[in-house]
């Protein structure tokens, strides 16, 4: 197995010069070769950030948006650590495919020394987990109900955990995990390097943090809900029986793929029904189908295949797909907080891309919310086929003198 040597007593700086990508941030040498092997040449903001506090031992909490790089940030010093000491690393996520897109990430960084992973999900056989986790892998990534279910069966034991990531933190909260978090990280070594990932981070966030980590330091590379530089964004007033008729207009505009949100799981196979009616290839991704469809039907969109993808929120994270043209809400979320990972699905890694939201005459006040949220005013849009009034983008919601008007399609 490729060692690395130890250079924890080697204060990284703080960032690379201009130009010297990924030199200077304290990343051993021979994990650099396999950056350049993949093609990775320029850090983003948090994993320059992150990166050198991570590799010098820091307890970190990073707060950046969506799409910009946070997993290559803890991946990165996790993998040197591990090459250099005995111990393993776990890391938490909320989502199935989240989860699978880290272990894909890890796969890659750790293969050439040699360290193996494990990725133990929900939805899927328990025997081949089992199997993965007899061969003593050194990072498991996990949701966190299904690694209580392997810690309870006494298939894993977590006290040579010496790394220990939340990602995206505020969603697992949301989503009910926060029993299964606390049961796990009690089983985990008080003495641990520990790191918090989100696109926001709340109050309730910070208490998980101050419980479970040691003088961590924050690393906010935009303010908690700023939405991704690259994205437009724009809200169509309209009432719900105009929804699919607009969409049928939107769809013929826009050549490239479309990640469409609906807020309940049982419309999204009526939707992506309807569109591939419209001649469009569509398929549904939701918790109530088997973890086999969801990876047939992201794997499809991700190939081309699909060129809409229906889903829940479960997308809204864990969905890493390069050169999504545009996201659709067709549904305003309920939690407003998740309309900034939602439109992060576009304008990834520097590139650009749009979002489109439908709201509902008497959704005014959440459209507001989420204004509120992004810190800025959201324009709006009339449907194509308004005869009353010329479409201004420039006009707001805050345009008050609107909310009389009567939508048109």
């Amino acid at each position: 197995m490729n060692r690395i040597p130890n250079t924890a007593n080697t204060p990284p700086l703080n960032s690379p010069a201009p130009g010297q990508g990924f030199f200077g941030l304290g990343i051993a040498p021979m994990i650099l070769e396999v950056l350049q092997r993949i093609k990775f040449t320029m850090p983003t903001p948090i994993q320059a950030k992150v990166i050198p506090l991570a590799i010098s031992g820091s307890d970190v909490v990073g707060i950046a948006q969506t799409g910009t790089g946070k997993t290559h940030a803890f991946a990165i010093p996790m993998v040197q650590s591990l090459a250099q000491k005995p111990g393993m690393g776990l890391v938490l996520a909320p989502t199935r495919e989240l989860a699978l897109q880290i272990d894909e990430v890890f796969c890659q960084l750790a293969q050439p020394f040699g360290i193996k992973t494990a990725c133990l999900i929900g939805g899927a056989s328990m025997y081949p987990q089992v199997q993965s986790l007899r061969r003593n892998p050194r990072v498991i990534v996990a949701t966190p109900g299904r690694m209580f279910d392997h810690m309870e069966r006494r298939n894993v034991m977590l006290n040579n955990v010496i790394m220990f990531v939340l990602d995206e933190a505020d969603r697992m909260l949301d989503m009910g995990f926060a029993p299964q978090v606390e049961r796990i990280a009690a089983q985990i070594p008080k003495k641990k390097q520990t790191m918090l990932f989100s696109a926001t981070m709340d109050k309730d966030i910070m208490r998980v943090a101050s419980r479970y980590m040691k003088l961590p330091i924050s690393v906010e590379i935009a303010p908690s809900g700023t939405t991704v530089e690259g994205v437009t964004q724009e809200v169509f007033i309209v009432k719900r029986e105009f929804k699919l008729r607009l969409l049928n207009k939107i769809l013929a505009k826009y050549p490239g793929s479309v990640l469409l949100f609906s807020r309940m799981k049982y419309h999204c196979n009526r939707i992506a029904r309807e569109i591939n009616n419209m001649g469009f290839t569509a398929a549904a991704m939701h918790s109530d189908r088997s973890l086999a469809q969801r990876r047939e039907a992201l794997e499809g969109f991700k190939s081309g295949k699909y060129k809409v993808l229906v889903a829940t929120d479960i997308a809204a994270r864990g969905i890493d797909v390069m050169g999504i043209e545009l996201v659709v809400n067709f549904d305003l979320p309920d939690d407003k907080g998740n309309y900034v990972h939602r439109i992060g699905r576009t304008a990834r890694a520097g590139h650009k891309g749009h979002a489109i939201s439908f709201a509902l005459p008497n959704q005014i006040p959440d459209v507001h919310e989420i204004e509120r949220i992004i810190r800025k005013s959201l324009p709006i849009s009339h449907p194509p086929d308004s005869a009353s009034e010329r479409f201004n983008p420039r006009k707001s919601f805050h345009d008050k003198n609107y909310y009389k008007r009567e939508p048109i399609i």
